[in-house]
C-alpha cells in the first residue's frame, strides 16, 4: 500500500531543475509548504507568485510547474491519490499569516520526517495518520482563506486548455487543434495564455511534451522510436530533433548524462 511522505522540493524534483520547472503532473496529491525565499508556480495555466509561508495544494493529475529561486526552500507532503486521506479537488494557494497556523503545519511535517527517518514498525500507518492531520490543517486553512474573486474569462479558458493538454498531449496534436476544440483562434488562445500564465499556448504544450519525453528517456531504456511513438511524434528522427532543439543534447546524450549522475550519486 502506498503511504504519504514528506520531502524537500529538491528531492521531489529528483535533484534536477527541469522536473519541477517544466509543465507536468504528478500521480499523487501534493501540499507544498514554502519556508524560505520566493518563487513562481503555474497551475492549470494560471501564474501565481509564491512567498514565505505559502501553502500550495496540487491535486493529482493537475498540470503545473514550480520554480523557486536559489535561496528558496520548501517541503512537500505527497499523499497517494484514491486513498483515505481527503484532499482538495482543485488547486489551492494559501498565504498563511497566522504564526500559530504556520507552526502547526511545520510541526506536522517535522513529525513525518522523524517517522520516515526512524523506520520503525507500522511507519506507513503513522505517516498516513500524520497526512490526515495535514488534510485537516489544509481544510481549516481553506475555510479561513475563502476566495471571493471569481476566475476571469481568460483564466477559465487557460484552465480548460491546460486540462486538455494534460489529457491529450500524448496524441501529438498541434496547438491549433486545441484552439479549435475550445472554440477560439490560435491567436486568441496564445494572447490569453501569455497574459494569464506568462507562457504562450505553444510553449505550454511544448513544455508538457518535453517533460514527458525527458522523463521517459531518463527513467528507462525503451528505444527512442518507441518513446517517440508513445508521445505522438511522427518519427524517431523528428523526436530527436525536438529533444536536441530544446535541450541542446541528443536523446542518447541525455541518457548518458543521467546514467553518469546516478553512478556518482551511488558512489557518494
Amino acid at each position: 500500500m502506498p503511504h504519504a511522505q514528506v520531502m524537500t522540493v529538491v528531492q521531489w524534483a529528483k535533484g534536477v531543475d527541469w522536473r519541477a520547472a517544466l509543465q507536468h503532473s504528478c500521480p499523487h496529491h501534493a501540499l507544498v509548504w514554502i519556508t524560505r525565499g520566493q518563487g513562481i508556480a503555474v497551475i492549470e495555466g494560471v501564474r501565481r507568485g509564491l512567498g514565505v509561508h505559502n501553502a500550495l495544494a496540487i491535486p493529482a493529475g493537475t498540470m503545473f510547474s514550480l520554480e523557486l529561486g536559489k535561496s528558496g526552500f520548501g517541503l512537500v507532503c505527497e499523499v497517494p491519490s484514491g486513498g483515505a486521506v481527503p484532499m482538495p479537488d482543485g488547486p489551492q494557494h494559501l498565504r498563511i499569516r497566522d504564526v500559530a497556523r504556520q507552526n502547526e503545519l511545520t510541526a506536522i511535517f517535522e513529525a513525518m520526517q522523524r517517522e520516515q527517518n526512524s523506520h520503525r514498525p507500522f511507519m506507513d500507518e503513522a505517516l498516513n495518520a500524520e497526512a490526515n492531520l495535514v488534510s485537516v490543517w489544509l481544510r481549516r486553512a481553506m475555510i479561513d482563506h475563502q476566495e471571493t474573486e471569481r476566475a476571469t474569462a481568460g483564466e477559465r479558458l487557460v484552465r480548460a486548455y491546460a486540462a486538455l493538454i494534460e489529457r491529450d498531449f500524448q496524441n501529438g496534436r498541434s496547438m491549433a487543434v486545441y484552439a479549435r476544440a475550445l472554440g477560439v483562434t490560435p491567436t486568441h488562445l496564445t494572447r490569453v495564455c501569455k497574459q494569464v500564465s506568462g507562457l504562450t499556448a505553444a510553449d505550454m504544450l511544448t513544455e508538457r511534451s518535453l517533460h514527458a519525453a525527458r522523463d521517459l528517456l531518463e527513467a528507462n531504456e525503451l528505444p527512442v522510436g518507441q518513446i517517440a511513438a508513445s508521445l505522438g511524434f511522427g518519427s524517431a528522427a523528428y523526436f530527436s530533433r525536438f529533444i536536441l532543439h530544446h535541450t541542446g543534447q541528443s536523446p542518447s546524450a541525455l541518457r548518458g548524462r543521467t546514467a553518469a549522475r546516478d553512478s556518482m550519486a551511488r558512489a557518494i
